[in-house]
């Protein structure tokens, strides 16, 4: 199923899209159905059940904050990061719903951790309950947020299938239909997403969306870069961005380059944008909030070592990585997942170093046989990673895994593109298939529970 570059690449608060992002949505989304329903003002008081992987990690994930500032019907882009909303419904004891009635709310008890419930259709579940002054049930709704953002009411979770599908010239469902129709019509990836893209708007908002969105990345960089300090949290882990940018600058004033040194300005970039998400800063899903540094490290890559300073170049580069990356992510999202919660890192990570590959193929002149093989092998390598944060929280080992993944990214597509034939055993519907039964297979305890493995062994 198609899945539009704009819900694949969104904006939102760090530092997790399935336990901040999609919980926020959920949120506003049940706010919203309550207004809707004309039952907001009868609301005297609200509970909020978390499940499975968002109780276990949802403190140190922001879980708990993000519910609240979707109860306050806020969205991402309406969050003033200087207005500490949080303190003032922690002080207060009241909660403004959806920013009309009044209601008590004590966020340690409103707000219950079922950490031992793991609801049946996903690891990431949430049960809003609302009631009157009576005690009756006003509304009760569960959502489940399924990775990157994207939610679904748990009427909508049947056959894995989050909405209806879009009405748009290209539908696909796997790579060899995606590479099958490119070929019968003489398109590329990115032509293709661009002709489906102008199904759902206007052409000229296709393209100043996609700049946009290429924009924020590269703002959320020179941020991380120029911001110092310590992350919020137990591990006080201090920022290396800026270090590392100072270490550079220097080195390259004094003439002490060596052939890796570009190696390190891919690290940098991809710690920038990853210690950004930690500290709860508005970043761009790519695919997850988790892996957002992987996409923009590789995208300044080509900027920085390829292109070089022409803009209309770099433009006509930004709109073929992005579309490529997100009919590459289009393929995961059906036939797998990218929920850390639910297939363990590779289905974040994993599947950011594949689509980068893709992008990054694209704009090199790969055929579509390379791009393929890029985005496989990118995903190869990265099968059965999991997912067991330090403390439940989005920073060790999750930022070094950003520059790692940006660092792979660009060696799969350097691999792809000196096998000029383009021929691969391995195809990506394959490796798509394969990384979903890892995920599956994987113990519960290694997909975002912080239970097992790094979370247990390392002690702060």
């Amino acid at each position: 199923m198609y899945y539009s570059l704009f819900e694949i690449f969104s904006v939102g608060i760090g530092p997790s899209s399935s336990h901040t992002v999609g919980p926020m949505r959920a949120a506003k989304r049940y706010v919203d159905n309550l207004r809707a329903s004309g039952k907001l003002g009868d609301v005297e008081s609200v509970k909020v059940y978390l499940y499975g992987s968002l109780a276990l990690t949802g403190i140190g994930h922001g879980t708990l904050n993000a519910v609240v500032y979707g109860l306050l019907g806020l969205e991402a882009q309406d969050i003033d990061l200087g207005k500490d909303y949080i303190g003032q419904v922690k002080s207060s004891k009241h909660l403004n719903l959806g920013g009309q009635k009044d209601i008590y709310f004590d966020f340690d008890h409103d707000i219950v951790l079922e950490k031992k419930i793991f609801l049946t259709e996903h690891a990431n579940g949430m049960k809003f309950c609302a009631y009157d002054v009576s005690g009756n049930v006003v509304l009760e709704e569960t959502y489940f947020s399924v990775g990157g953002g994207t939610i679904a009411r748990q009427d909508e979770m049947s056959n894995r299938i989050e909405r209806r599908p879009y009405d748009v010239p290209y539908q696909f469902n796997n790579c060899k239909e995606l590479i099958d129709m490119c070929r019968r019509d003489n398109l590329t990836i990115s032509e293709l997403v661009l002709k489906n893209e102008e199904e759902l708007r206007k052409p000229d908002e296709v393209e100043k969306g996609i700049l946009q969105l290429t924009k924020t990345m590269q703002e959320t960089i020179i941020r991380g870069v120029n911001t110092e300090g310590f992350l919020p949290g137990g591990l006080r882990l201090k920022r290396r961005a800026p270090g590392m940018y100072a270490d550079l600058s220097k080195s390259f004033s004094e003439h002490k380059v060596d052939g890796l040194t570009l190696i390190d300005w891919i690290n940098m970039w991809a710690f920038a944008v990853a210690e950004e998400n930690a500290a709860g800063g508005k970043i761009v899903t790519a695919p997850t909030m988790g892996s957002a540094g992987v996409l923009p490290a590789v995208m300044r890559y080509y900027q920085r070592f390829v292109v070089g300073n022409d803009e209309n170049a770099l433009r006509k580069a930004n709109i073929v990585f992005l579309t490529t990356a997100s009919a590459i992510c289009s393929l995961y999202r059906t036939n797998a997942s990218i929920s850390g919660a639910e297939v363990g890192c590779q289905g974040e990570i994993g599947v950011a170093c594949s689509m980068a590959a893709g992008g990054l193929a694209a704009v090199m002149g790969g055929s579509l046989r390379q791009i393929e093989n890029a985005a496989e092998i990118a995903m190869e390598h990265n099968l059965g990673l999991t997912c067991d944060p330090v403390m439940g929280l989005v920073q060790v080992p999750c930022i070094e895994r950003n520059a790692m993944g940006a660092i792979k990214a660009i060696n799969a597509v350097r691999l792809a593109m000196h096998n000029h034939d383009g021929a691969h055993i391995v195809s990506l519907d394959s490796i798509i298939k394969t990384m979903y039964e890892t995920g599956l297979n994987l113990n519960a305890k290694y997909k975002e529970t912080s239970l097992a493995g790094l979370a247990k062994n390392v002690r702060c």
